[in-house]
């Protein structure tokens, strides 16, 4: 999950999905998380674009966060994590007088941050699950609510893999990224990406996305950031791959990331065929006795 390496370019979602050959390529998001500031200029942006409400000004408990988490009206989510680790663990050199530089060096604090958001995967599970269509593919292989046609039946909240997808308590639908459909649609790059000013959060073409962000962890790497690593840009993992990946300096587990993420409808084919062949079982059985009484 966390390979540095590109294995070949990512399926075409939308192309599946029934869009003819000249559909626009697909676009997604890269998030390098080593020059986040954390200044939530995307979450604001993304609610400001969006009209979403504000979730309170309370401080959480959870270091300088109030959000939290992804949520309904949180489409974007700037996590604050604070470690403790030694100074060598960071990659920094000495600093001070010769004999200041010959003690060990003592713990430091590293913050980690990390803009969250919906990953638009390759194979979505909230799509499999929604029943009234409220959820699709698009043009650009993202992955969008229509807000006039959920009926907040709440299928798609556990089905997501990585908590992503929750309900407005102020209309009972859900919601998530749409990644801006209607800036796309007006050739505009996504509220969240405008907004970033150290160009942490990239928008564009995916497969150029992937192959930027395997150059930055080569460039990371010769610098002696060696924990830098991707997430979610490969095809051959449990989701073929998401249209949001990310640069991470630290364990999935760590950013509130899973570290293998499967699509959680991946079973329903043979669930469904064990079910069919059950009840034709069933039904043989019955027409049996029934047969049996008749004699």
């Amino acid at each position: 999950m966390t390979a540095n390496r590109l294995s070949g370019p990512l399926p075409d979602p939308a192309g599946e999905a029934g869009y003819p050959a000249d559909h626009p390529e697909r676009v997604g998001f890269f998030t390098d998380t080593s020059v986040c500031i954390g200044c939530k200029a995307c979450e604001v942006a993304c609610k400001q674009w969006n009209l979403l409400p504000e979730d309170g000004f309370d401080l959480t408990g959870m270091s300088y966060d109030n959000t939290g988490e992804l949520s309904g009206t949180t489409w974007r989510h700037v996590a604050f994590i604070e470690q403790r680790v030694p100074a060598v663990d960071l990659g920094m050199p000495s600093v001070g007088p010769q004999d200041e530089q010959e003690q060990p060096p003592e713990d430091q604090i590293r913050w980690l941050m990390s803009s969250d958001v919906c990953k638009h995967c390759t194979h979505a599970a909230c799509l499999d699950v929604c029943p009234t269509g409220a959820l699709f593919r698009s043009e650009h292989g993202t992955v969008v609510v229509q807000d006039d046609v959920c009926n907040g039946c709440g299928y798609c909240v556990p089905a997501c893999p990585y908590g992503v997808i929750d309900k407005r308590p102020d209309t009972g639908g859900v919601a998530k990224c749409t990644m801006c459909q209607d800036r796309l649609g007006a050739d505009l790059a996504p509220a969240c990406a405008t907004a970033c000013p150290t160009e942490s959060i990239q928008y564009g073409p995916l497969d150029e996305l992937r192959e930027r962000a395997a150059q930055r962890v080569d460039e990371l790497h010769e610098r002696g950031v060696t924990s830098a690593r991707l997430y979610g840009h490969e095809p051959d993992d449990g989701v073929g791959g998401d249209g949001a990946f990310f640069l991470l300096l630290d364990e999935p587990e760590v950013y509130g990331l899973p570290p293998d993420p499967v699509v959680t409808t991946r079973d329903l084919p043979s669930m469904w065929r064990h079910a069919a062949g059950a009840a034709l079982a069933g039904a043989a059985l019955i027409a049996g006795c029934f047969a049996g009484r008749t004699r």
